[in-house]
């Protein structure tokens, strides 16, 4: 393993911590404080470029390397969710079925929740099955924020906000 570093990037929804090495992205937390270092780690630059596009509308996916670390079974939830276009959302239900076992939609849920990569890893996008907004570690206002932004909360009616992992496949 790589030495890690971390930085600090202000972002419209809180203050972000972006921790990593050159094997990847390890995590992207929001914060409460930001610490101001005088330099960028090099590892870290790719990310906070691709965050400034996408807080500013001009970048719709991420390329940056990640280092997802977790058990084997989170690690397939958060890959599944990569899957989930900008401006689309999907269920639990349907990543779970995407994975395979219907009957894990708890575990997908618990996987989502402890997703360390917010935003790049878009646990935002998935949504109860009613097309309820449930759950997000940085808060419901956050996850409302990011799909407004993204135009996923724009659509009327339910079927118009779900995306299908699975079907994407196809």
């Amino acid at each position: 393993m790589s030495k890690e570093f971390s930085a600090y990037y202000r972002s419209p929804i809180g203050a972000l911590k972006i921790v990593g090495s050159p094997d990847g992205i390890a995590e992207i937390s929001f914060v409460d404080d930001i610490q101001l270092s005088a330099e960028m780690p090099a590892c870290l630059r790719d990310c906070v470029r691709q965050l400034d596009e996408y807080f500013n509308g001009a970048r719709k996916e991420f390329s940056v390397k990640l280092d997802l670390r977790g058990t084997e079974f989170q690690k397939r939830v958060w890959r599944e969710l990569l899957n989930i276009p900008f401006g689309a959302t999907t269920s639990y239900l349907n990543v779970a079925n995407s994975l395979g076992d219907r009957k894990s939609i708890r575990a997908v849920g618990r996987a989502n929740g402890q997703n360390p990569i917010v935003i790049l890893v878009p646990c935002h996008r998935v949504i109860g099955s009613d097309g309820s907004l449930t759950g997000y570690g940085g808060g419901l206002w956050r996850k409302e924020w990011l799909l407004n932004f993204e135009g996923s909360r724009q659509q009327t009616g339910l079927f118009d906000l779900q995306y299908s992992v699975a079907d994407a496949k196809r």
